[in-house]
This record gives structure tokens, C-alpha cells and sequence, in this order.
């Protein structure tokens, strides 16, 4: 299973945002951070923040900070969040797609069962559990993300 970026982006967004202990960092500083879009970031924090993984400060010091504590958010619930329109396989689009197989087709439980144990298996986990110590100083140096 793969991931889109924008799920990416997002649970490495959590992980610097729990990183700031509560502390609000702006969206220009997560994409510098990630060395990502400032824009495409935007649209991640906007759907972390509908989600209410993520609370948006105004200002001047403004900019968005964890909605919930590391450890109340599942990495499982995540991904569900941001990866709610993207079906695994074309059979499993909203409008059913258009596979000629998908009358009599045996492979698709098996892959709603493989997509099941996937989020089930992430659901162990909680954005704590993605704590990278040291994470401010691997930033700084340019080692990391």
C-alpha cells in the first residue's frame, strides 16, 4: 500500500508540531521544514485542522498547533482522514469504477481485508510513538526531514 503525499505530509507535520510541545508553529516554517510547497501544505493543515487534529492561531505569532496530545492521536485515524478519497483500488472508488471484474471478483475482499489489517496495524501507534528525540537539532543541521 502507498501512501499519497499528501498523507505524508501530513502525519510529518504532526510529528514536528507534537515536537513543539504544544506550541504553535506557521505553515511557511512546516514547508521550509519539510522542504515542501508552502500552498500544497496549506491544503494539509486545512484538512488536519477540519479533522480537529490541528487548531489554527491568528497574528501575528500565528500559525497552527496540535488540537490533541501525541498520544490521544492514532496514526491509523490519520490516514483515514487524509486518505478518505483516495480508494486503494479502482473498485473501491465511491461510484464503484469500472472494472468489468467487480460482479464476481474474489480479489477484492482480499484486498479490503489487506487495507483493513494495514489501518488496524497503524492504530497500535499514536503520533507519541513518532517522536524523533532531538528533532529541533536535526532540523537545525539540515539532517533531517
Amino acid at each position: 500500500m502507498r501512501l499519497t503525499q499528501f498523507t505524508d505530509f501530513g502525519i510529518r507535520s504532526l510529528i514536528l508540531l507534537a515536537d513543539r510541545d504544544g506550541g504553535v508553529m506557521s505553515a511557511g516554517a512546516i514547508a521550509e521544514s519539510l522542504d515542501v510547497s508552502v500552498h500544497h501544505l496549506a491544503k494539509v493543515l486545512q484538512a488536519l485542522g477540519a479533522a480537529g487534529l490541528v487548531r489554527s492561531h491568528r497574528g501575528k505569532q500565528g500559525g497552527v498547533a496540535l488540537a490533541l496530545s501525541p498520544a490521544a492521536i492514532r496514526i491509523g485515524a490519520v490516514v483515514r482522514v487524509l486518505e478518505e478519497d483516495q480508494a486503494l483500488v479502482e473498485c473501491f472508488r465511491a461510484d464503484g469504477g469500472a472494472c468489468a471484474l467487480t460482479p464476481a471478483c474474489r480479489f477484492r475482499a482480499i484486498l479490503r481485508g489487506a487495507e483493513q489489517a494495514f489501518l488496524a496495524e497503524l492504530d497500535k501507534f499514536t503520533l507519541a510513538d513518532c517522536h524523533i528525540p532531538g528533532l529541533a537539532r536535526l532540523l537545525a543541521s539540515g539532517r533531517a526531514a
